[in-house]
């Protein structure tokens, strides 16, 4: 490839990974609210405004385990060079940092609190749905991101 050819394509992956993953999180966040307890005790309001505020902050975890993984693993070749290195760790990025947050969020801190649905981690009382939710949306954003260019591994 000689240098410029594919130079805008990091920001096209970039913008398609934001609008997938902002989508695909608002989304889960919806779906999963009945594990919650904010299904059950809280108004329409609280519950819209606990899934739009869940959803930021799952777009800014994103965000940042992304170019965190960027700055570093990545190459300035990116993303036709270590796509997949780059993805691998902005997914466990944010994965590490989801089971810190919903163990500090409902164990310390008592933020939020499951039903007695939510399956749980032993050990540490994380929630199986939020783990799950950072197993499958990124991985999908990225793979959707980086459809019809030469993505590299």
């Amino acid at each position: 490839m000689t240098s410029g050819a594919h130079e805008g394509d990091w920001l096209t992956v970039f913008r398609r990974y934001v609008v997938a993953i902002a989508l695909g999180n608002l989304a889960w966040e919806f779906a999963q609210l009945p594990l919650y307890t904010i299904w059950h005790d809280g108004t329409p309001g609280e519950i819209v405004f606990a899934a739009v505020h869940c959803t930021s902050g799952d777009l800014l975890i994103a965000i940042t385990a992304l170019l965190g993984a960027l700055i570093v693993a990545g190459d300035r070749r990116w993303p036709h060079a270590r796509f997949r290195t780059v993805a691998a760790i902005a997914v466990g990025g944010g994965l590490s940092y989801t089971v810190f947050s919903e163990w500090l969020n409902t164990e310390i801190r008592g933020t939020w609190a499951y039903t007695a649905w939510m399956p749980t981690l032993p050990l540490i009382g994380s929630g199986l749905a939020p783990l799950a939710q950072w197993m499958l949306i990124p991985p999908l954003a990225l793979w959707w991101a980086g459809r019809g260019l030469a993505v590299g591994r």
